[in-house]
C-alpha cells in the first residue's frame, strides 16, 4: 500500500507550474485556485441542459400509449436513480484514494458526495411511487431494486451522520471509507436485481436489440440525465471547495486556541 506524499525536492518556492498534475489535485490550495474558475461555465451547462430537458420533456415529447402524462414522470426518477448510484460509486472511488493512496482530496470528496447522494436516493424513490400507483396500481412494492434503493438511502444517511459525529474528519475517513467500499455491493444488486428476481421495473432501455423506447423520448431523457448529472458535478465541486474552507477555518480557530491557552500559561 503505498501512501501519496508530494516529492521532497517541492519547497515553498517551488513554481505552481513545477508541480505535477497529481500534485495539484492533492493540495488543497491549488484546487481552489484552478476549480473557481470551472463553476461558472459548469453552472451554465447546467442551467442549459435543464432548460432543453424540460421543454422537450413536457411540451415536445409525446405521451406513452399505455401510461399517458404519466410518463413524463420518468424525466425526473430516471437521471434521480442513475445518480443514486452514480454519486456511490464516485464514493467508492474516492474511498480507495483515502485507503490506498491518501489522497487529501479523496476524504473531502467522499464527505461532500454522501448527502447529495441521499437527496439524489429520496427523490428517485420519491418519483417512483408517483409513477407507480397509476402504473401499478400501488406507491410501494418490496421487490428487489426498490428494497436495495431504500437500503442504499439508509447508507447514505448513516454515512452523512458518521460523518457529523466525528470532530476529527482525517481519523473518521478511514473508517468511512472502509464502510464506503463494503456498502458498494449493494450497487451491483441494484442494477442487476431485474435480471435475478420477479420485479415490477422493466430492464434497462438498452440491450443488445438497440433501444426499448422511441427517439422522441429517450432523447429528452438522456438531456434530463445529463442535466442532473452536470448538477451533481457542479455540487459537488461547490461542496469540495466549501469544505476546504471550512477545515482551514477550523484549522485557524483550533490554532488562536492554542497560542492563546500557551500565553495564558506563560503568565
Amino acid at each position: 500500500m503505498k501512501k501519496y506524499s508530494p516529492p521532497k525536492n517541492i519547497n515553498k518556492s517551488q513554481t505552481v507550474k513545477e508541480m505535477n498534475w497529481f500534485d495539484k489535485l492533492a493540495h488543497p490550495g491549488q484546487f481552489l485556485k484552478w476549480s473557481k474558475y470551472l463553476i461558472l461555465p459548469l453552472s451554465l451547462i447546467t442551467i442549459a441542459l435543464f432548460g432543453i430537458g424540460l421543454w422537450f420533456a413536457f411540451f415536445n415529447s409525446p405521451e406513452d400509449y399505455q401510461m399517458g402524462d404519466t410518463v413524463r414522470i420518468m424525466y425526473i426518477h430516471v437521471p434521480n436513480a442513475w445518480l443514486s448510484q452514480f454519486v456511490y460509486m464516485a464514493m467508492a472511488v474516492s474511498a480507495i484514494g483515502t485507503l490506498v493512496w491518501r489522497h487529501p482530496m479523496a476524504d473531502v470528496s467522499m464527505k461532500v458526495a454522501a448527502p447529495l447522494g441521499a437527496a439524489f436516493t429520496a427523490l428517485a424513490l420519491f418519483t417512483g411511487s408517483l409513477w407507480g400507483r397509476p402504473t401499478w396500481g400501488t406507491y410501494w412494492e418490496w421487490d428487489g431494486r426498490m428494497t436495495a434503493t431504500l437500503i442504499l438511502l439508509f447508507m447514505y444517511l448513516g454515512l452523512v451522520a458518521l460523518w457529523r459525529s466525528f470532530d476529527d474528519q482525517l481519523r473518521a475517513a478511514k473508517l468511512i471509507a472502509v464502510l464506503t467500499l463494503v456498502g458498494a455491493i449493494n450497487i451491483p444488486i441494484i442494477k442487476f436485481s431485474v435480471d435475478w428476481w420477479n420485479t415490477l421495473h422493466q430492464p434497462s432501455i438498452i440491450s443488445a436489440e438497440g433501444l426499448s423506447m422511441p427517439a422522441s423520448i429517450y432523447t429528452p431523457l438522456l438531456v434530463m440525465m445529463l442535466a442532473f448529472t452536470f448538477l451533481f458535478v457542479t455540487l459537488h465541486l461547490v461542496g469540495m471547495r466549501t469544505e476546504i474552507l471550512k477545515r482551514k477555518a477550523d484549522a485557524l480557530i483550533r490554532k488562536s486556541v492554542s497560542q492563546t491557552g500557551n500565553k495564558g500559561v506563560g503568565k
